[in-house]
């Protein structure tokens, strides 16, 4: 017959069986590779400001390189060595979201380019674009019926 618990001993028996929560050591590994590649972003900005170009063109270099970075760490399935260790802190928006891009579209490259990369590709990016795209034509029709 099975043991029936009231709530305290369940508790107990829930603490017993669940695996620890490491959550300082975690927020520090997201905070350090979080961290990494906002600095190497910021040297990349850095670097082609002292090239002479005005700030949106830099700006517009470091996202490209980042992403590029992104995803020839995706191809070389180095990626998932930096998101399993920096956890959150590898999601930064724009590395986070061209990884989100790459991988499906090389798990199923067998498939074909159509039916495999082209629709796997947005397969988790997807939802990220529709409402993010949703969110902004809302709030832009907010702002200009207040202005």
């Amino acid at each position: 017959m099975q043991k029936l618990y009231n709530s305290k001993e369940y508790q107990k028996y829930v603490d017993k069986k669940s695996p620890n929560s490491k959550l300082g050591l975690n927020m520090l590994k997201a905070f350090l590779t979080g961290g990494t590649i906002c600095v190497i972003g910021q040297l990349l900005t850095n670097y082609f400001n002292s090239r002479d170009l005005d700030q949106i063109d830099a700006a517009t270099l470091t996202s490209m390189c980042l992403i590029l970075f992104s995803v020839i760490l995706t191809a070389l399935d180095l990626y998932f060595y930096i998101g399993k260790f920096g956890g959150a802190g590898a999601s930064i928006p724009i590395t986070g979201f061209a990884n989100s891009i790459v991988s499906p579209a090389m798990e199923f490259k067998t498939e074909g380019y159509v039916m495999g990369v082209g629709a796997k590709m947005f397969l988790i990016a997807g939802p990220v674009l529709v409402y993010g795209i949703s969110s902004s034509v809302l709030l832009g029709l907010i702002y200009y019926i207040v202005k």
